[in-house]
């Protein structure tokens, strides 16, 4: 193993063009510092630490950052690792340099990853961090910039940790850190940190694709050479002025397009790829036309990101080609401008220079970056949970993204998976909570419709009112969005607290009826939800903190509260297990035969009793089951359910409904969409009221739940609930 040595200061700011002689000395003076300070330090790979602090150093001069910055990054370890205070270091290098170190080492104390630091739970200390690290944006944006070049190095130098630690990185990198880089638009950093943390996740995936990106490769770095200068006599033909070059081919997203696509290697149009840079925009509708002229454009793979930018601001014209040999070929098309600020993101900022002075002054361009990136950051203040935190910026932030358009023709950025209700509140908080509707391209579309990229979304709104209950309930799909459902509650919340103990009392009765679970008390509800007083339940329910869908799982435990008569047979000593062909485990009756009870139909996650009968093995009840109370305790024996997902267990449900047309169909397409089949229909209309006596087979009492609550929801339907017996 060669172990490196420290650069001198000469080697250090090689990269440096025009260094300047203040810029010089106050980088001679913290390297110098670093060395001293970092004296007799290592890495795990044996080599003196201040290596990692140089490099580190070195990112940030090829980023293009400032003196401050590059000073700070070499400092940005001195006061977590040595005795040198922030004191220390305002005294020697000013408020400046000290309050970016000061703005580091406030998040190295929370990094999961780093050397010696104490434990915690893995995901508190991810999030908590996670939400220091957003919130150190609002200070200064170049904080963030020098954490994302310590993390590079690192996982450029993961090799020589533990396999442990270098998954645990690698996730926390691929999770939090690539996708922070995507949105401050810096792809120099992302691309690297995504393909390093990919090498550790998924080793024999990203050996294969680069092993089948190196096949060939002098083979092919022939073929684009050739191909470069064809396109690039192609249009200078045309009179375009070009700079043509291919594009670097990075795994991680090579396999990312091959997993969503479900292609092939050989299918992903970007594995061979050019770059064409011209001088401005209209330039590059021109280059375009050529392109399409010269070679049969692939339909579906145009993308118009100068018209439409990313969300982190990113133009470009991309297209892909079928060329002669029937080979496909992406071409992106941009000005420099545009390349530049792809490659660098905020950081191209701080790459101009103005008075020959590397600090640029503050632009429209980063200015608009850093207001977009802190809006799409700011959460509800009611959200203090850190988990919450981290789980609505995955869900909300750095998940693919789906662009969208208003009426007015301003573009909208939302999560992928995101509805109107998500757009409506990313719009305003008061036309998310007015929604009552939603056009899509001009045609009326149902409230939990997945908008697509391209969309013209128009919202119908009502001159008073909230938004529904049912908003909240994940089943039922009409948010997607942790920012609306934040938004939701925070309505709740609002109202009258009387009022919302009414509403959850009213709530909880109904979800304890449609389950048929009987003699059940409001106050085992509150005791298995951790809760102790009743009316804080019923007013998280009101709330909307609690919806009914968790009622029912929690339904499940309440229930074996509930069986004191049962005490004694349960409580037998366990003996040899059998398993039935209705996947339940019966102690101490190897080989019986199993019915299920048709008086209480136990379905799977339901507390069950068996009890032996005569002749007919062991029938299985419900724990509650009114028939239970009347059977001979002597032949109650205990039985367990399975650990098979996929049985599948009959249940009878009765719906009523105000008939109208098309109500069969309506029921039928809901039960379709759960996947639950239908072993028994009967019907039953009277006064115009029908009566669907249902017996579908489900899998669980949550999935039950689930369609009892979809069904409800339809057009002219009373109530649909479990039969009981």
């Amino acid at each position: 193993m060669t172990i490196n040595t420290v650069p001198t200061f000469e080697e250090f700011v090689s990269g440096y063009n025009d260094l300047q002689v203040r810029d010089r000395t106050i980088l001679q003076r913290a390297y110098n510092l670093a060395i001293s300070a970092h004296q007799g330090q290592k890495r795990a790979s044996g080599e003196d630490y201040v290596i990692h602090c140089v490099e580190v150093a070195r990112l940030l001069i090829e980023l293009g950052l400032d003196t401050s910055v590059i000073a700070a990054g070499l400092l940005h370890d001195i006061v977590e690792d040595t005795s040198i205070t922030l004191e220390d270091l305002r005294e020697e290098f000013g408020e400046e340099i000290a309050g970016l170190v000061g703005g580091v080492t406030k998040m190295d104390q929370l990094t999961l990853s780093t050397e010696d630091k104490p434990e915690g739970k893995p995901r508190d200390r991810e999030a908590e961090y996670l939400r220091k690290t957003l919130l150190a944006m609002n200070d200064d944006v170049r904080v963030i910039l020098i954490k994302l070049a310590d993390r590079l190095h690192n996982m450029r130098t993961l090799g020589h940790l533990s396999s442990e630690r270098q998954i645990r990185n690698a996730r926390e990198t691929i999770e939090i850190f690539a996708p922070l880089a995507s949105r401050l638009g810096i792809w120099q950093l992302k691309w690297e940190l995504e393909d390093l943390s990919f090498r550790y996740l998924e080793p024999d995936r990203y050996k294969q694709i680069a092993k089948l990106i190196d096949e060939r490769r002098d083979d092919r770095d022939r073929y684009m050479e050739r191909l470069i200068e064809r396109i690039g006599n192609t249009l200078e033909q045309n009179h375009i002025e070009a700079s043509v070059k291919g594009r670097p081919k990075h795994i991680y997203s090579i396999w990312r397009k091959m997993e969503r696509k479900q292609l092939p290697f050989d299918l992903i149009f970007d594995v061979r790829a050019i770059r064409v840079l011209v001088p401005d925009v209209l330039t590059c509708y021109q280059t375009l036309a050529v392109i399409h002229q010269t070679w049969r454009p692939i339909a579906g793979e145009f993308d118009d990101y100068i018209a439409a930018p990313k969300d982190n601001f990113y133009q470009s014209l991309h297209t892909a080609v079928i060329l002669e040999d029937g080979k496909t070929l992406e071409v992106q098309i941009r000005t420099p401008e545009m390349d530049e600020h792809a490659e660098y993101g905020v950081a191209a900022h701080w790459r101009y220079k103005e008075s020959g002075s590397r600090r640029g002054s503050p632009d429209e361009a980063y200015e608009r970056r850093i207001k977009h990136l802190r809006d799409m950051m700011e959460v509800d203040q009611t959200i203090s949970d850190a988990n919450e935190y981290l789980d609505l910026l995955r869900s909300d932030v750095f998940q693919d993204r789906v662009y969208v358009f208003t009426p007015r023709g301003d573009i909208i950025d939302l999560p992928s998976g995101a509805t109107p209700i998500d757009f409506a509140y990313h719009i305003h908080t008061d036309i998310g909570n007015r929604c009552r509707g939603a056009k899509v391209n001009g045609k009326l579309v149902p409230l939990d419709y997945a908008l697509q990229v391209g969309d013209r979304v128009e919202i119908v709104t009502s001159k008073r009112g909230g938004p529904s209950r049912d908003w909240l309930n994940p089943s039922l799909g009409y948010i997607h969005t942790k920012r609306a459902a934040a938004k939701i509650r925070q309505w709740f919340r609002r109202q009258d607290r009387d009022k919302m103990i009414g509403l959850g009392r009213e709530i909880l009765d109904r979800e304890l009826r449609r389950m048929a679970i009987e003699k059940m008390s409001h106050e085992q509800v509150a005791e298995m939800f951790g809760i102790e007083k009743t009316d804080e339940l019923l007013a998280q329910i009101g709330f909307g903190d609690v919806h009914p869908q968790q009622i029912a799982t929690k339904i499940l435990e309440l229930e074996r509260e509930s069986k004191n008569i049962l005490t004694e047979a349960m409580a037998r000593p366990p003996a040899p297990v059998s398993k039935s062909t209705q996947d339940v485990y019966v102690q101490g009756a190897a080989g019986m035969l199993i019915n299920m009870a048709g008086c209480c139909n136990p379905v799977q996650g339901d507390e069950i009793v068996g009890y032996i009968t005569r002749g007919r093995g062991v029938t299985v009840h419900r724990a509650d089951c009114h028939n239970v109370l009347n059977l001979n305790n002597e032949r109650l024996i205990k039985v367990e359910w399975g650990s098979e997902p996929e049985a599948r267990y009959r249940v009878p449900v009765l719906i009523k409904a105000y008939d109208r047309e098309g109500l069969m169909r309506d029921i039928g397409t809901v039960v379709a969409d759960e996947h639950i089949s239908v072993s028994d229909v009967s019907i039953r209309i009277q006064d115009h009221i029908a009566r669907f006596s249902v017996t579908m087979e489900v899998q669980s009492a949550a999935q039950l739940s689930d369609v009892l609550s979809r069904i409800t929801r339809l057009p002219n339907v009373i109530e649909a609930n479990r039969v009981s017996s």
